[in-house]
């Protein structure tokens, strides 16, 4: 379909249109839509033994109303919650659009979920079901149900070993999908019909930087209006054909749920749920997707993995990328030189461009990336690589999303480009990011206090300090809460200097402290291969614990924060550092799910090695 001009009818494949978007009561309703439409096309793709397997529109809509069926036959009501653990799949899908077409609240949980935090779910939402995918998620789950008398089934994809906990009882997937299809899909059309955009679809808990989750109540309105924004940027900046998305962030994080599966329900699009992130290479290169949903983490590995490819190939290939990323910043930044770039850009787009394309499947319109601030040198150098790279910004209270860059409008790196269709945004007077509009959420779960600290005369306060360029794009400072400010009353970003110091090939990780103190530290996760190939050239061991202690390793890295320190300001630059004892990760609770680090957990775990830092001036 050719791209459509602005204002103009948003028109789709099969029929779908951006105004069908706008119309819809309600996602569920959307969804059989599209499936009528789409009937017998393939719809969500998984890999199994070394081959993908699709299912069908019309199949995954069969599966959904005997599925609500299913769950109403067990006594489940309107309203009721049901907790749904599970890696992306099929099924997952499946799951939470059954639930919702039940009548009930889907209230996504994380796989990476500890026994206490799925209690805390649990409990808080007051589950009357849980749904699991199979016997290693249902490990550390299962005894958070037994010690949370509310919840009365559980629903697995796969076989469990037990058949019962507590007074819970135990239902296979397969057994709630019989019935009379036609019977079951006019009872989900009857309920839907009562179903409007205002009415709550799910509770999606915050993953937790800096305390407890909270559970963020999304309607249908909400989401359906993130999809309807987010389908303009596709069908007036790249022309809305048949788009194929590979989902790979968790889809119990707003951003994955709404941009990695509602937007391609929206859209009338393929879903592939991608194997882990250790296949995600080849997994792009086979699937081939049009649109990727990305964190900035995943695109800082990305960018390591192309520059060594890059230098696999000699001192030419490291120069035409060199030009190309140059020319992205230049473009950016509205220094561009019209008849030389234009023939600079002719040439890589012959020479160099195509093979990076293509490592990326060859038909990739648009990277999107959200979830964090992006350091805008992985924008340009992503950008002059010949994929487009876009900022999304929001947060789960919005939907997720707020903004997000638009080509029409200049793709200008340091900024996360104009609200999208339907969002008011405005700045307050200390620099935090207000927002209001459909998008935004209807309050907490069961906690008024902090949905009144939220939520203030239909505004969302997001906590984001920035202000809008001179064409309507937001440039984001950074988080209100995370601003450090020292002794002098100076306040500086944390996540602009961890950004520049995590863009040298000597540092996988890093956190800056100062709050209150006279000057910034840092804590130094090391490049695991770059610490390896420094080993080896220096006939050292590569363990953690030797390097950590080796004077010529710690001299290497305290260059790489050097280089970074002559790009900062005085008050910014990084005085002294340490190693931490590990990477941050998800397993240690030193970042969330969706890759951004918790900053209350890593200053809790080395708070002497921090306060040391401070010791003897």
């Amino acid at each position: 379909m050719a791209k459509t001009a602005l204002g103009g009818t948003h028109q789709g494949p099969a029929g779908a249109s951006i105004e069908q978007i706008d119309a819809a009561a309600n996602l569920v309703t959307l969804f059989l839509a599209r499936a009528d439409a789409r009937g017998d096309d393939p719809f969500l793709h998984a890999k199994r033994d070394g081959a993908w397997h699709a299912v069908s529109w019309r199949e995954v809509a069969r599966q959904v109303v005997l599925l609500s069926e299913g769950l109403r036959s067990l006594g489940l009501e309107r309203g009721d919650r049901v907790v749904l653990v599970s890696e992306n799949r099929p099924e997952w899908c499946i799951a939470d659009l059954a639930i919702m077409a039940a009548g009930l609240v889907t209230v996504p949980a994380y796989t990476t979920n500890t026994t206490p935090d799925h209690l805390h779910v649990l409990e808080n939402c007051g589950a009357r079901a849980v749904v699991v995918s199979g016997p290693k998620l249902a490990k550390p789950l299962l005894p958070a149900v037994l010690n949370s008398p509310l919840v009365e089934h559980v629903i697995a994809f796969e076989p469990l070993k037990q058949e019962q906990v507590g007074t819970a009882r135990f239902h296979a997937l397969s057994n709630l999908l019989a019935g009379d299809e036609d019977a079951a899909r006019a009872a989900v059309d009857l309920r839907m019909g009562t179903v409007q955009r205002e009415d709550l679809a799910c509770i999606i808990y915050t993953s937790g930087t800096g305390g407890a989750p909270r559970g963020v109540r999304q309607h249908h309105g909400a989401i359906l209006m993130n999809c309807s924004g987010a389908a303009r940027v596709i069908a007036e900046d790249f022309g809305w054909e048949n788009e194929r998305f590979l989902s790979f962030l968790p889809l119990s994080h707003s951003y994955e749920h709404t941009g990695g599966q509602f937007l391609p329900i929206c859209l009338g699009s393929t879903i592939h749920y991608a194997e882990g992130l250790d296949k995600l290479a080849g997994n792009i290169e086979e699937v081939r997707p049009s649109v990727m949903i990305v964190v900035p983490r995943l695109f800082e590995v990305l960018r390591a993995r192309i520059i060594k490819q890059l230098a696999k190939q000699g001192k030419a290939a490291e120069m035409l990328a060199a030009r190309a990323i140059a020319l992205a910043e230049r473009q950016s930044m509205g220094r561009g030189r019209p008849l030389i770039d234009r023939l600079e850009s002719a040439v890589l787009d012959r020479v160099l461009r195509p093979k990076v394309r293509a490592r990326f499947g060859g038909r990739v319109k648009a990277l999107v990336s959200g979830g964090a601030p992006l350091n805008p040198e992985i924008g340009y150098f992503f950008t002059g690589l010949g994929l487009p790279l876009l900022q999304g910004y929001g947060q789960t209270e919005s939907g997720p999303i707020i903004s997000v860059s638009r080509p029409q409008s200049g793709l200008k790196m340091d900024t996360v480009g104009p609200p999208i269709h339907g969002a008011e945004v405005r700045i307050a007077d200390d620099g935090e990011i207000l927002a209001r509009g459909e998008m935004v959420m209807h309050g907490y779960w069961q906690n008024a206090k902090e949905t009144a600290k939220a939520l203030v005369d239909g505004w969302l306060h997001t906590g984001d300090i920035g202000h809008f360029d001179d064409r309507g794009r937001i440039m984001i400072t950074d988080r209100k809460k995370d601003m450090i400010v020292n002794d002098k009353g100076d306040n500086i970003a944390p996540q602009r200097v961890e950004g520049m110091l995590t863009l040298q090939p000597e540092i996988a990780q890093a956190m800056v402290s100062g709050d209150r103190k006279p000057y910034i530290v840092g804590l130094i996760v090391p490049d695991a291969e770059w610490s390896k190939e420094w080993a080896r050239d220096n006939g050292v061991e590569s363990d953690w614990a030797t390097l950590g202690g080796n004077a010529d390793f710690r001299a290497a890295v305290r260059a790489a924060i050097d280089r970074v320190n002559t790009d900062l300001s005085v008050i910014e630059k990084v005085r002294r550092f340490e190693f931490a004892d590990e990477p941050f990760g998800i397993e240690n609770h030193e970042m969330t799910p969706s890759l951004k680090i918790r900053r209350h957990k890593i200053r809790e775990r080395y708070a002497d090695r921090l306060a040391a830092m401070y010791k003897g001036g």
